[in-house]
């Protein structure tokens, strides 16, 4: 079935409206309506080809809402008119050992991407949420219980929540730890929220002082300005666990530095250019760690879903419509946003 969509043809292109062909449910499949669909840095960098390997045509969308609009005959979770997410992920191999763990963001055959990652399907790989509709199986489909007018803040939740939330799980933050958080952008204004609901002591770094109200406002116990030595010195040795979002090459010797004994140092964001080589020594004489994360399994998702529905928490969010998406991604990278672009996918159907 063919829906109308939004995509690019190249990376020195604009997005464009465009039809494209979505196959008909299968016995396991569900057909969603897009409601909204999150606006993603990944997005970006793939429409505009500057990660390489973009596939073109290339539809973005990896924080995808919607309603079920039909299901196959084997689907027993879902059911016409429920509201339901997507995520990161459409598929998986099933039976490596992560997978059977229920991480199939870890994937040890590769998981497929909701957008540019090889398909059987026209035009010969996935398309995203910037569109009407999409057909995934059922596995890795997600319920969503905010009320209706929380929907379209909650589509982040779908990448930048899971990608906090996950770390902050493993690593077990909670009452009596103190949790830092690097960046307050997409990524980084949900770790301060959810780390807040998780009962941490949170403090927000930022090399921006105008951000410190902003990352009190949300949920943040203190703010340190990263370019204030003495702000930051006085956190010295005293961190559980920091999560670093920043995406630009940086010197993580600061924040190892900040680090308690067996503390770990989360990074998320992956910079065009590597890290300086952090000190050796600043690891060995704390056993500290530095580590990695991504995403999320869908068991994870769900229950992280849940915890945000529980306790109230979405993105903070600008909605746009279809036709301004390049005027969000200049903005994106003059980090002009507080803190999401979310699209209202019924502009869609304005393009002729």
């Amino acid at each position: 079935m063919q829906v109308k969509a939004y995509g690019a043809q190249a990376g020195d292109r604009p997005l464009e409206p465009m039809q494209i062909e979505r196959r008909e449910p299968g016995p396991r499949d569900v057909e969603i309506e897009i409601a909204y669909c999150g606006v993603c840095h990944s997005d970006l960098h793939t429409a505009r080809g500057e990660w390489g390997g973009t596939l073109y045509p290339c539809v973005p969308g990896h924080e995808i809402i919607g309603t079920v609009r039909s299901v196959g005959a084997e689907v027993s979770r879902f059911q016409v008119g429920q509201t339901v997410g997507v995520g990161c992920l459409v598929d998986s191999c099933g039976h490596c050992s992560s997978c059977k763990e229920d991480l199939e963001n870890y994937c040890e055959n590769g998981w497929t991407g909701t957008y540019n990652a090889p398909s059987a399907e026209a035009p010969g790989h996935t398309l995203g949420g910037y569109s009407q509709a999409i057909v995934v199986d059922q596995r890795f489909i997600l319920e969503i219980r905010h009320p209706q007018e929380q929907l379209a803040a909650v589509a982040p939740l779908l990448c930048a929540g899971i990608t906090t939330y996950s770390p902050l799980r493993h690593w077990n933050a909670g009452p009596g730890k103190k949790v830092g958080v690097v960046g307050i952008g997409g990524l980084g204004h949900m770790a301060i929220k959810i780390a807040h609901a998780m009962g941490a002591h949170v403090v927000a770094f930022t090399s921006t002082p105008a951000k410190r109200p902003d990352a009190l406002a949300l949920g943040a116990d203190e703010a340190v300005v990263s370019r204030e030595p003495e702000e930051v010195s006085a956190h010295a040795g005293s961190f559980d666990l920091i999560i670093d979002t920043v995406a630009a090459s940086h010197d993580l010797d600061m924040y190892v530095n900040l680090l308690h004994r067996d503390g770990t140092l989360v990074l998320l964001g992956v910079p065009d250019q590597p890290h300086p080589t952090p000190d050796v020594g600043g690891l060995i004489f704390g056993r500290k760690t530095i580590a990695g994360s991504l995403i999320g399994g869908i068991a994870e998702t769900q229950e992280m879903l849940d915890f945000c529905a529980e306790h109230g928490i979405v993105s903070d969010i600008e909605m746009i419509e279809m036709q301004q998406i390049d005027e969000a991604y200049d903005r994106m990278v003059r980090s002009d946003v507080r803190y999401r672009f979310v699209i209202d996918n019924a502009s869609i159907g304005k393009v002729a």
